[in-house]
């Protein structure tokens, strides 16, 4: 069953990468830069960091994080879709970060790399599209060196009696409505919009992570709770 979902949800972002940009864009109102640049703004990175950015699309994060990295930095963009990491490194590229920045294709929970590895990893807008939370949870704990961070920004769901139902007409509705007339693909933006109604709330998500391990675990809500960015520690005593 997880196979098949995975080959679902990677065949839906392959399809979809041309035009995920815009599409971000347009159902954010843009406002998902400001959560990101927000978000950013609680991260604190020495210049050597070697970080990891997961579920990483097009890269704008995996970018971000780079830029505040010095020349002996690293940044890894990892994600499954060969598409959504074409585009990526050709903004990589554009952006001159080839130096610092290196993008590879994978599977989220079953991550390549040895434990203790990363000081900082960063997931946007990817942990509802993984089958298994928990085990995603777990391999990111694995690659964190003690005392880093992981980051996690992700859609959310209001829970004020005003907001509420707009937020969830606007995603049952709108949100395929636009993937129609912008995209012509009513069935991908259908599917996300779901993801997003049915993932986690923000509360239950600060439980997930304290139960892979994490500590000083606590987040910031954006746009009366339409998305959230969660910070955990991986603790210091822990060497594995």
């Amino acid at each position: 069953m997880a196979n098949r979902y995975l080959h679902n949800v990677h065949g839906l972002f392959d399809t979809i990468a041309p035009n995920y940009d815009r599409m971000n864009n347009i159902i954010s109102l843009g406002t998902h830069r400001h959560w990101r640049k927000q978000t950013m703004a609680q991260i604190s990175l020495a210049p050597n960091a070697q970080a990891l950015d997961l579920c990483c699309g097009t890269g704008d994060w995996t970018i971000a994080i780079a830029k505040e990295l010095g020349p002996t930095g690293e940044v890894i963009g990892f994600d499954f879709s060969a598409p959504m990491l074409k585009i990526a490194q050709q903004k990589v590229t554009q952006a001159k970060l080839t130096d610092r920045v290196w993008l590879r294709r994978g599977n989220a929970m079953h991550l390549p790399f040895k434990t203790n590895s990363f000081d900082l990893v960063t997931i946007g807008f990817g942990l509802r599209n993984l089958p298994d939370k928990r085990q995603a949870l777990a391999e990111i704990y694995r690659v964190l060196k003690p005392g880093a961070q992981l980051v996690c920004l992700e859609t959310s769901q209001p829970d004020q009696p005003v907001i509420k139902p707009v937020w969830q007409w606007y995603f049952t509705k709108v949100v395929p409505f636009f993937g129609r007339i912008f995209a012509h693909q009513y069935q991908e933006y259908s599917y996300l919009q779901e993801t997003t109604r049915h993932f986690v709330s923000y509360q239950q998500l600060v439980i997930l992570f304290e139960q892979a391990g994490f500590e000083g675990v606590h987040y910031e809500r954006f746009n009366f709770g339409a998305a959230a960015a969660h910070f955990g520690i991986k603790p210091e005593a822990d060497h594995e």
